[in-house]
């Protein structure tokens, strides 16, 4: 099973509806897993386009730099998250030759053509453009993708940019020094690693158009294989409290801002609780309510597994006398069928957990009543760690809090910097390692480099 997304690296912190998106498709594949299917999820990572360029030239840093520096923390922002089932993150800058090769071909075919400024996708010799999107020529004609007067048409989108004056950041190509367009990051990427075809593509709503429909054009175009994915997978926004995100009206949420005052469980569980395909509405009620949820199921588990250290042992001819209908419980084996019949409905989670709350209230009944046996208890258990782990929650044991996720996790950090570092010393990319021991020494973090490579670092103790 082949699954793709995009991680858009233009920005230095990522925001809470960027949170729900990779979110929803981290647990798409961990239940494709837990179903037994053979997942690679790809994550293609934008470290090149004219907002970096724009935000480097604001703060005076280097464009490749500053991409590397909000792609980690992006990456630390996930792993805070649970988002881990990524396979592979594949940075468009180290597909150059791929994008090239895919553009080329694209021209060959009559697809692409050169102006002065670059090379352009001609849309109106694709006839399926609008597909995915639904919409007619004459609501594409409304829209003005990138104004070019050397442009054919005015929807026609860049596959390469020609170098500007005083542009840092380009590539030696046919057509002269420049820089890969957007769209056709990601269908070099894809295709090398899946080829022209491959089951799910998602992202967020707003990507449908002109981002996949572009992709879709390029790949299809080039391949002349339909369609270029199974299934698309589209995430509905994130709202505040009924109004869009924005930080203009002050209501603009990073991941890290969050996790400084909420479990990432809680969030994680707040997410969950709607369809991902839902517009949700994002509060502090809302959030502080799921973590009561979530504290209900935990207490749960744990009275469970109070129970199970009371209960005495069943006999070996207890266990043998089982029948094949009984191996399970029936609260337990219905509460599972449900779970999995709505995860089976286009990745119902809302419906998931009702099924788990369900569950939780069953087994509080039967634990009150004295009705239910070791058996059922161990099942109920099992059961519930089994959804924790589909769901990426941890159901069976109390979160750690965001402060102590993070001290848990510095030296690693640390050393993962260090270990990047002695990676560029041996490349002789002398500037960004020094750039990266400058930072870490205003963390009162002094690295003390060895002879042979490598080196070690100490931490003022009053800043631990």
């Amino acid at each position: 099973m082949k699954i793709q997304s995009t991680m858009t690296g233009n920005k230095e912190n990522s925001h809470i509806g960027h949170a729900r998106t990779y979110i929803a498709f981290d647990v798409v594949a961990r239940y494709l897993k837990y179903k037994g299917y053979s997942v690679f999820y790809l994550q293609n990572i934008t470290d090149v386009d004219d907002k970096i360029i724009q935000r480097a030239a604001e703060k005076g840093a280097n464009p490749r730099s500053l991409a590397r520096r909000f792609e980690q923390r992006y990456l630390e922002d996930m792993r805070a998250l649970g988002v881990t089932n990524v396979n592979y993150y594949a940075r468009a800058t180290e597909h150059i030759p791929e994008i090239i090769g895919q553009i080329e071909r694209l021209s060959e075919l009559g697809f692409a053509y050169e102006t002065e400024s670059g090379i352009y996708f001609d849309e109106s010799r694709f006839q399926d453009f609008g597909k995915l999107s639904h919409q007619s020529a004459e609501d594409l004609m409304k829209h003005r993708i990138e104004p070019d007067p050397t442009k054919r048409n005015p929807g026609d989108f860049s596959l390469w940019k020609k170098r500007q004056d005083g542009e840092e950041v380009t590539w030696d190509s046919p057509w002269g020094k420049g820089r890969p367009g957007w769209h056709i990051e990601d269908t070099a990427i894809t295709e090398t690693y899946f080829g022209a075809q491959y089951d799910i593509h998602g992202g967020a709503m707003d990507l449908i158009f002109p981002h996949h429909e572009a992709e879709i054009a390029q790949m299809e175009a080039t391949s002349g294989k339909k369609p270029l994915v199974g299934y698309w997978m589209h995430t509905g926004f994130l709202n505040v409290k009924g109004e869009k995100m924005s930080k203009s009206l002050g209501n603009f949420t990073t991941i890290r801002n969050m996790l400084q005052k909420y479990e990432a469980d809680a969030f994680r569980f707040f997410v969950l609780l709607a369809h991902y395909r839902s517009l949700i509405d994002f509060s502090e009620e809302a959030l502080e309510q799921a973590q009561k949820s979530l504290e209900r199921i935990r207490q749960a588990a744990k009275i469970i597994e109070e129970q199970l250290e009371a209960a005495p042992q069943s006999s070996a001819l207890e266990e043998i006398n089982l029948s094949i209908d009984q191996c399970i419980d029936p609260s337990v084996a219905e509460a599972k069928a449900r779970f999995l019949d709505s995860m089976d409905n286009d990745f119902n989670t809302p419906y998931a957990l009702r099924a788990v709350f369900d569950l939780v209230r069953e087994v509080n009944r039967r634990i009150n009543e004295k009705t239910i046996s070791r058996k059922g208890l161990q099942d109920a258990s099992e059961l519930l760690r089994e959804f924790g782990e589909i769901l990426g929650l941890r159901f069976n044991a109390a979160g750690k809090k965001p402060e102590e996720k993070a001290e848990v996790a510095t030296d690693r950090l640390i050393e993962l910097l260090i270990e990047m570092r002695q990676k560029l010393r041996e490349k002789k990319e002398w500037q960004l390692a020094d750039e990266i021991r400058a930072r870490l020494n205003e963390l009162d973090i002094v690295i003390e480099d060895a002879k042979a490579g490598g080196g070690k670092y100490t931490v003022k103790e009053t800043d631990r």
